[in-house]
């Protein structure tokens, strides 16, 4: 049985984004990105009874003029072509798509689309339904650019997201992407757009796709100094990327003061992870979610969307950590404890590891990391150098 930790809970009126056909994003059997880990986590929700069915609100399908607010119109007509087999080997490689990463499939266009359509009715749980938050772990996909796909992400629901927020209303919007791969495709959508600020904390692009997030990209014209970036340097643990998030984050909000939040919870900074190299375990996903949480109860009325993400350890990592983040949603409340023996013993059948039997990581998970000092400094130098321009801003206040 799971267990409540003893802090005083805020029931939040929270809404959960979901259906089955969010499986059918699939690149191809042995990809690495698999949105099976989004039925896992709902399936542990449901399992732990913090989830329950009048919270899940189905995903609407995105329209085309809505995707196009953000992609270039004969991008979004290759990506529909390429799920019906129409569209050639050279134009297929001009729009990123057909390549390793991010492979054709059948019905690309409308998979991607329902992805979409998945943050964009979490935007109107919260602005039109009356929730404070929402969560569509279908979406993060925040490699996509305005005509090209990247880095297993076909469409960009999140900057798409940001745009149906400001076409809707005049909120200054803060996107938090925790993501261990830089969130490039929102940045660089919105890096002239002074109405939105975007903050990535990420793996550096020393070793990792896909090689941008410095800490001297800031915006430019009007944008300036409202993306932020800190590389974190590889094989950082719990505690540098929790030192950096929380100062980052509250430095950034309260120069920023968001009306409305936006987060990518990627998981893949942990140190289970097959793609990345940082050594995160659940205590990073825990802290994460609770100070986003506390952000948008003190600047934005509570208006939160949390997104999913990368996270390749779809077994022992992203149920759990995702799962953490509905429970903050919710009840602004971690669990603890056991996992329940119900989801365990119907997904154990099908893992190829162990899975966790709780919700927390136990120690040594990992090998000692011999650099801890040095990778701290770095990392604390990183910090500061993304936010030199707000402490230059205070110094003429």
């Amino acid at each position: 049985m799971a267990k409540h930790t003893g802090v005083i809970t805020m029931i939040c009126h929270s809404a959960f984004v979901y259906s089955n056909d969010f499986n059918q994003y699939k690149f191809r059997e042995d990809h690495p990105f698999d949105q099976l880990r989004v039925t896992l986590t709902y399936e542990l929700l449901k399992s732990a009874g913090t989830l329950t069915d009048d919270q899940v609100i189905p995903p609407r399908m995105a329209t085309d003029e809505e995707i196009k607010t953000v992609h270039h119109p004969n991008y979004v007509d290759a990506v529909k072509r390429a799920g019906i087999n129409q569209l050639t080997e050279s134009e297929a490689l001009e729009y990123g798509i057909g390549t390793e990463d991010t492979p054709i499939f059948p019905k690309m266009h409308e998979a991607a689309s329902l992805l979409v359509g998945g943050t964009l009715s979490a935007v109107d749980a919260v602005l039109k339904n009356g929730f404070k938050h929402a969560v569509n772990l279908g979406g993060g996909l925040h490699h996509g650019f305005v005509r090209k796909a990247s880095g297993f992400c076909v469409y960009n629901d999140a900057a798409i997201a940001i745009k149906y927020i400001r076409e809707l209303t005049d909120y200054k919007v803060l996107y938090i992407d925790t993501d261990a791969h830089h969130g490039d495709g929102v940045q660089w959508i919105f890096y002239d757009d002074p109405n939105v600020c975007t903050l990535s904390i990420h793996e550096t692009g020393r070793y990792l796709f896909p090689g941008t997030g410095t800490t001297n990209e800031r915006g430019r014209l009007d944008g300036y100094g409202y993306s932020f970036n800190i590389p974190l340097d590889a094989f950082t643990e719990d505690e540098s990327f929790i030192e950096v998030y929380k100062r980052s984050i509250k430095e950034i909000a309260e120069y920023f003061k968001p009306d409305i939040i936006i987060t990518q919870n990627g998981t893949d900074a942990h140190a289970y992870d097959p793609l990345t190299h940082l050594c995160s375990t659940m205590e990073t996903y825990e802290v994460i979610p609770k100070l986003a949480h506390e952000i948008a109860h003190t600047y934005c009325d509570g208006r939160w969307i949390a997104l999913g993400g990368g996270g390749y350890d779809m077994w022992r990592v992203v149920p759990r950590a995702w799962g953490q983040v509905w429970n903050i949603a919710a009840k602004s409340e971690i669990l603890t404890g056991d996992l329940p023996q119900d989801w365990l013993k119907k997904w154990q059948e099908k893992s190829p590891v162990t899975l966790p039997n709780q919700w927390q990581d136990t120690d040594g998970i990992y090998k000692e990391i011999p650099r801890k000092p040095e990778i701290t400094e770095k990392n604390r130098l990183s910090l500061e150098k993304s936010l030199q321009f707000i402490t230059n801003q205070q110094k003429y206040m």
